[in-house]
């Protein structure tokens, strides 16, 4: 595929005033729910799923990528200035950032933000435009029990990531290939697991699961900890005065903290995102991590550092580039908002794989132009001319804000399968990942669980009928071999490894 072809045709694609608008009505969506501390984008766009049943297929895909990248630069507003963070992705941005505002500098710090989630987000959007076609041809060379092997590593990297809560993990993951399984049969037309009920055996709607696990279970979750009367975040922001010429970095402290930073912070978010149920927040620790370990002036973090800003908010937002890869070329999300982006994708009957990208790059390439042109002209304009307005969003009344949320959820679950069966199934789920989460067990881990686990019983079932059912054709087919092999270096360096070192330790 012609890779200048590609980006050009998604450039007119976006040249459609239409589809101008559903991209800075979704950047300016992601915002707020990203701003907004307990909402991030992937309630907003498991809230705007329902939507997409009556809308075109590219004004969709790039509304959903303009959220993705607003929610995750969004979340650095509130991190700075209350020392919430809007995201998790944020997290390492408020040890610093909140450390200025105090200071006085609070405008230069999301100044700086916005500076690096504009490189990192620009940067993530190119190598994504640029290696995409590469990758669809490599995967072209990857046969079933290759698939096998990759959806297990891509499970097994999910769990794995749960630092400090693997058996929660695997329990999650487990629950939501058990979830999956309710319906009819992935190789054969015969139901299974419906208990007596002809409801179930269509099986559990992808639609149901994912505004159950994120929009339902968010809001009773946010309200289990709000208290009625509180001011809370609305007093945090009053007093706070801002000029919208504050939110300009000085070029010294650019030179400061250096293009190499700025570069090789987007290049983790990157490669990051291409790791399955990674996400944000592992992008912006390991960025931050590494830009203390090799800075000029380690003794600034922790105490108001602009190059760890610099470096947290480039890697999550060149992370969104890299969590594309994975989805559209396996079907295996690299974050949990891709997993809903994936169910974009299912719902308007498009399936990932190598000829998505070669027959239907039409459809695809205006969803990346989107995260471009959001990383590197909305984000900094969104906080140039709105920046002391957005710290406002979070004075909005919280009773008022849920109730609407929830309503908006319970609906288009409803309107998204017509099902009144499938929106109590919303309800159920919600509450029931509402108390895993109490429990902090990873909501994440069982949607991906339920996404991959079909294809994972599909891809052993299939290798093993074209085999006689001799399952040493998973050691002897090379592809399979190297994710095997990928998978037990993974679970090497992330799981046992940092134990035995802390073993020693102790």
């Amino acid at each position: 595929m012609d890779v200048l072809g590609f980006v050009l045709e998604g450039f007119a694609a976006l040249a459609d005033p239409q589809v101008f608008a559903f991209m800075i009505v979704g950047f300016l969506i992601g915002t707020f729910f990203g701003a907004m501390p307990g909402l991030t984008s992937v309630l907003a766009i498991a809230l705007l799923l329902p939507l997409t049943f009556s809308m075109d297929v590219v004004p969709s895909l790039v509304m959903c990528a303009s959220i993705f990248m607003a929610g995750m630069y969004a979340g650095s507003i509130t991190a700075t200035t209350i020392n919430i963070p809007g995201a998790p992705s944020s997290m390492m941005t408020a040890i610093e950032g909140h450390q200025l505002m105090k200071a006085g500098q609070g405008a230069n710090a999301l100044g700086h933000a916005a500076l690096g989630s504009m490189i990192g987000g620009s940067i993530g959007a190119i190598l994504l435009m640029a290696f995409l076609p590469l990758a669809a041809q490599a995967s072209l060379l990857i046969r079933t029990p290759g698939k096998f092997s990759l959806v297990l590593f891509a499970l097994v990297v999910i769990v794995i990531v749960e630092r400090g809560a693997v058996a929660k993990g695997v329990i999650a993951t487990c629950l939501g290939i058990m979830i999956a399984t309710i319906g009819i049969d992935v190789m054969q037309p015969i139901p299974r697991f419906t208990f007596g009920t002809e409801a179930l055996t269509q099986g559990i709607d992808l639609m149901s699961l994912i505004i159950g696990t994120f929009a339902v279970s968010e809001i009773l979750y946010q309200a289990s900890v709000w208290k009625p009367g509180d001011p809370g975040l609305a007093g945090a922001v009053q007093g706070i005065r801002i000029k919208r010429r504050d939110f300009l970095p000085r070029w010294s402290e650019v030179r400061a903290i250096g293009w190499l930073t700025y570069l090789k912070s987007a290049l983790i978010g990157y490669g990051t995102g291409i790791l399955p149920g990674a996400g944000g927040s592992m992008a912006a620790f390991v960025a931050y991590a590494d830009a203390k370990r090799t800075s000029r002036k380690p003794e600034e973090y922790g105490h108001g550092s602009r190059e760890g800003i610099a470096a947290a908010e480039c890697s999550n937002n060149a992370m969104c580039g890299g969590a594309f890869v994975p989805m559209l070329m396996f079907g295996i999300p690299g974050d949990p908002t891709t997993a809903i982006v994936l169910g974009v994708l299912v719902i308007n009957g498009l399936q990932p794989g190598a000829r998505l990208l070669q027959n239907q790059s039409e459809l695809i390439a205006p969803m990346f132009a989107s995260l471009l042109v959001s990383a590197l002209l909305l984000i900094p304009l969104t906080l140039y001319l709105l920046g002391p307005y957005l710290l406002r969003i979070v004075s909005i009344q919280r009773g008022l804000l849920y109730s609407g949320i929830s309503v908006v959820a319970l609906v288009g679950s409803y309107v998204a399968t017509f099902s009144t069966f499938q929106m109590m199934l919303a309800l159920v789920f919600g509450v029931g990942a509402f108390f895993l989460r109490r429990e902090n067990f990873p909501v994440v881990s069982l949607l991906l669980g339920f996404i991959l686990g079909p294809d994972l019983e599909q891809y052993l079932r299939r290798s093993l009928a074209l085999n006689d059912g001799d399952p040493s054709v998973f050691l002897t087919s090379p592809d399979s071999v190297a994710f095997l092999l990928l998978t037990v270096l993974f679970v090497y360096f992330m799981a046992v490894r940092p134990r035995l070192k802390a073993g020693r330790a102790g």
